[in-house]
This record gives C-alpha cells, sequence and structure tokens, in this order.
C-alpha cells in the first residue's frame, strides 16, 4: 500500500476525518490516529478507544501550554528527543466523571479554544497533554509534533488528538498492520518523513539576523547570520566576491566543532579545517562557507 501525499493528508484533516501517520522504522516504528484537536467529536474518542486501543493524547505548543498555565509531569524532561507530558486535563465545566466519549470530546475542545484560559481546565483529568518541541518535526520527528504541524498547515489551532495504534492481542501495529487498518477503515496514511520533507520544500525555515564585512587573515569576506525559525540555533555564512547564480561557485559546508576550529587539531573527526577552505575560497576569489 503506497502512503498517501501530504496534500491528501491535509485535505481529509481539514474536512474533520482521521488519518494514521506512521514514524521512521528506526524510531518508535509505530502508527498513530491523529485527527484536528478543535473537531474532535464524541464519536472520533470513542472510534479511537475502540480500534485504536492507545492512550489518547493532545497534542500542544508550548505556547498553548503556558496559556493553560499546564506545567510538565516533569519538569526535568522539557528536552527534544523526550515525550514531554502535562498533567493530566478535565474541563472544568459541562462534564460528569470525565472519562465518557462526550466528556473527553469536550474536554479537547476546551482546552483548545482560541480563548481558552487556565480556569477553564481542571488538573488531573482523563485527557492527556503532550508539548511539541518549538520547531515541530524539523526539531524533534514524533507524533506529537506532526500532530501540531498538520493542524497548522491545515489551517487550524496547531492541536491535535493522537492514539496509538495496538493489535488486538496489545502489541503495537507495525507497517503491515497498520496497512490492514487503514485499508479496513478507508483512512488516508501518511508519514512523518514525508511531512519533513513538506516542511522544508514549502516553508522558509531560517531568517536573516546580521550582516557585516569582516577582515581575515585570508582576507575580506561578507559575514551573514541567520537564525532558525522556532528555534534559538544560529548559523553563519561566509561570502566571497560576487555570487552569480547562472555560475558554478564553491560551496563548502562545514560543520562547527569548537575544538577543531579553535585549536586547529589533527584528528581524524575534525574534516577538513575552516581555514582550509577559507583559504581555498580566497584563492579562486569567490565562493560561500556555511557553517553550521
Amino acid at each position: 500500500m503506497a502512503f498517501n501525499t501530504i496534500e491528501e493528508i491535509l485535505s481529509d484533516l481539514a474536512a474533520g476525518k482521521m488519518v494514521v501517520i506512521v514514524d521512521d522504522e528506526d524510531r518508535e516504528n509505530e502508527g498513530d490516529l491523529l485527527m484536528i484537536a478543535s473537531m474532535t467529536r464524541p464519536e472520533d474518542i470513542n472510534f479511537m478507544v475502540k480500534e485504536g486501543r492507545g492512550l489518547v493524547c493532545l497534542t500542544l505548543t508550548r505556547e498553548r501550554c503556558k496559556q493553560l498555565n499546564l506545567p510538565l509531569m516533569n519538569a526535568a524532561t522539557d528536552e527534544a528527543h523526550r515525550t514531554n507530558f502535562t498533567i493530566s486535563i478535565e474541563a472544568a465545566e459541562g462534564v460528569t466523571t470525565g472519562i465518557s466519549a462526550y466528556d473527553r470530546a469536550h474536554t479537547i475542545r476546551t482546552a483548545v479554544a482560541p480563548n481558552a484560559q487556565p480556569s477553564d481546565i481542571e488538573q488531573p483529568g482523563h485527557i492527556f497533554p503532550i508539548m511539541a518541541q518549538p520547531g515541530g518535526v524539523l526539531t524533534r520527528a514524533g507524533h506529537t509534533e506532526a500532530g501540531c504541524d498538520f493542524a497548522r498547515l491545515a489551517g487550524f489551532e496547531p492541536a491535535a488528538v493522537i492514539v496509538e495504534i495496538l493489535n488486538e492481542d496489545g502489541t503495537m501495529a507495525r507497517r503491515p498492520d497498520l496497512e490492514i487498518f487503514a485499508a479496513k477503515h478507508g483512512l488516508k496514511m501518511g508519514t512523518i518523513e514525508d511531512l519533513i520533507r513538506y516542511r522544508v520544500q514549502n516553508e522558509k525555515t531560517v531568517e536573516p539576523i546580521y550582516e557585516r564585512v569582516v577582515n581575515t587573515e585570508v582576507g575580506e569576506f561578507k559575514l551573514h547570520a541567520y537564525k532558525e525559525l522556532g528555534r534559538s540555533n544560529i548559523h553563519l555564512a561566509l561570502v566571497k566576491g560576487e555570487v552569480h547564480t547562472d555560475q558554478p561557485i564553491l560551496v563548502r559546508v562545514h560543520l562547527e566543532n569548537e575544538l577543531c576550529d579553535l585549536l586547529a587539531l589533527k584528528e581524524p573527526y575534525c574534516g577538513w579545517p575552516l581555514r582550509a577552505a577559507m583559504e581555498k575560497v580566497a584563492d579562486e576569489g569567490s565562493g560561500v562557507i556555511i557553517i553550521l
């Protein structure tokens, strides 16, 4: 079974439908049911619980978590590679025990309402929010970040409801199982890998923040600094001479290593020295060195 395109996935999500999203085989190698949080109905929660069988979670941005004053379950886990659960939640009004499909759908919609406030929810509850990393799947290739990215790209509040898909025997559903599951329920199936590719191809991921001419031991370069959108990472570009898009030009992508670059170490892991790249570009008279 071929995966659906990101455009097809977004079309179904915008129509209020669920999709199956698969992550990398080298990561968790699992599939989640995923849908837009603000469009969640009781029958959707019932389907997720009955057919998905995993834990129903709500993906939220860091900004939304701050808006609702949601503390992390463990404050020490706010790291890019971890799943950052917050304290579970319940709608403060309009629910009974909180566990029914109606109550859980109501809690989800309450939490993602545009003007939601901390007083609109109570803790703990029966919905489990997870805080996505800034930058989405370009920072962390997980279902949490994919949920927020898909919702945003579909034109909604960046929040999604996700649930892991388990087999009937309780084991995790892998790709062959997920293909059968998606076909059985008439659901489109996509991948986080394709979402990453889609974002890289269609979004601007850095912004220029600084530019100046610098004099170095090997001559004059123009220094450009760029900041990754949604993150604090800064990347540099050293440009020599004139750059014309219709002519070949020297380009070096240099992975920064403080010890190697500052001390000029002669170690195998250091690669081609930054200074050597600068000398080569200076001798050529034009070129670009990208420092990541």
